[in-house]
């Protein structure tokens, strides 16, 4: 079953589109010289992997990027989530005619082999866009460099965090003056808050996606500073850190204050329903819960996650515009793709107010406008927490890493398997992967 996260609506991130848009994105690869050569404009194709909520997001983006941009022609083309998807951008890289820019994860940066597969953007020519590149999150744009060359330039940061139910939280007096939440401090103090939930709610305190662990478990494993390093044939793990990581989820569990079972959709209608008082899931999710808000009633907030072991930490990504390598570059193309990305990154105000995204780029972020939105000024510091995966091809949004963890984590959530055995499989699972060869080397 997939495990990947699911945006509001019935459309999930992942869903690869059917025939029409499949057969589209395999139409557009063929014939960029044929569409320029019929058109006074300059097609600029784009693909990208949204296909929910924050995809009809950028599709409105897109349109005014063209009503704003008359000369150019921008074909944009959404294909599956996750493999699909990077397995699209490296054939097309591979052929040298593939998109010419494209919607990725920071964290799949390295998998695709960038002196490869991905051209380098220059500092002058975005600068020259109008992007000031000292204006972004030091520590994220540090991870869109390989080996001196930037190879992303990061529209967002998009994390777990922690949805509350205001009501529930008035009831047990978890409020702050205001209606924010209060800050906990530790793993108890959290979970007194979440029996003091169960006790409103009747079945839970937090509703979480049991197939998704790997996002609880990096961000309770980097709260602790727990380090993940990889070399050749061989990986680092502090097993002491990660079985901390890990009791957590079984005492959540085994009290149940979470569901044993809940994948994707049921984790975000625990909390619609009221069966859970949080909710620990993606920021995307805001879509979801304000519709619902909308048509049924719910009162809720977000803000970042707990801090479990000395901070607020929390497992992230970013969305982040690549270029798939050229064989040579048209001027006027290179010049309105690189328009585009400045475009994109500059009305990002949108971007999160309308998806839920943390704009990356700090004018956006840090501006009156963008801190006046509710509740998405209550999170804007998860920015600065977000904790990408580890740094190997089979890490990252939508890897296998992600999946093999993932079946671990849910048998611990079922009390199937106690901490001590799921460290050992996850260990062994990691191990597996790391015998294996790199697919794009």
């Amino acid at each position: 079953m997939p495990n990947h996260p699911p945006p509001p609506g019935p459309l999930t991130r992942r869903t690869l589109l059917a025939g029409s848009a499949a057969a589209a994105g395999l139409g557009l690869t063929g014939c960029g010289s044929l569409a320029v050569s019929l058109s006074d404009k300059t097609v600029v194709k784009q693909w990208n992997l949204l296909a929910g909520a924050d995809g009809a997001i950028m599709t409105e983006m897109h349109g005014q990027f063209e009503a704003e941009h008359p000369d150019v022609d921008l074909q944009a083309t959404t294909l599956g989530w996750g493999t699909p998807f990077y397995t699209r951008i490296v054939m097309g890289a591979s052929g040298g005619n593939g998109a010419d820019v494209a919607t990725a994860h920071v964290s799949r940066i390295k998998s695709l082999s960038p002196a490869t597969l991905l051209d380098p953007f220059d500092l002058k020519e975005i600068e020259d866009a109008g992007l000031d590149p000292d204006a972004f999150p030091a520590e994220l744009w540090d991870k869109c460099f390989v080996d001196g060359e930037l190879y992303a330039i990061p529209l967002d940061t998009h994390a777990l965090v922690n949805y509350y139910n205001r009501s529930v939280c008035a009831e047990i007096g978890a409020l702050n003056p205001d209606g924010t939440l209060l800050e906990t401090t530790g793993v108890e103090d959290y979970f007194d808050v979440l029996r003091a939930a169960k006790e409103v709610t009747g079945q839970y305190g937090t509703s979480l996606d049991t197939f998704g662990g790997w996002r609880q478990f990096w961000a309770w494993y980097r709260q602790a500073d727990g380090e993940m390093a990889f070399g050749d044939g061989d990986y680092e793990m502090d097993d002491a850190k990660a079985l901390q990581s890990i009791e957590v989820m079984y005492r959540m569990a085994e009290e149940g204050l979470c569901p044993t079972f809940a994948d994707g959709a049921q984790c975000a209608a625990n909390f619609e329903n009221g069966a859970a008082g949080f909710v620990q899931v993606g920021n995307w999710e805001i879509t979801r819960f304000r519709a619902f808000s909308e048509a049924q009633g719910l009162d809720f907030s977000m803000t970042e996650m707990p801090d479990f072991f000395g901070n607020r930490r929390t497992q992230g990504d970013s969305h982040s515009f690549i270029l798939p390598h050229h064989n040579s570059w048209d001027p006027e193309v290179r010049r309105a793709t690189i328009e585009y990305v400045a475009y994109m990154l500059k009305n990002s105000l949108q971007w999160g107010a309308g998806a839920g995204h943390t704009p990356a780029y700090l004018p956006v972020t840090e501006s009156a406008e963008y801190q006046a939105l509710e509740p998405n000024a209550e999170y804007s510091g998860v920015v600065d927490n977000v904790q990408l995966d580890p740094e190997v091809w089979f890490s990252g949004s939508g890897a296998r890493l992600f999946d093999e963890a993932g079946t671990v984590f849910q048998q611990v959530y079922a009390l199937a398997l106690n901490p001590e055995e799921a460290l050992a499989l996850l260990k062994e699972r990691i191990q597996d992967l790391v015998s294996l060869p790199n697919p794009v080397d």
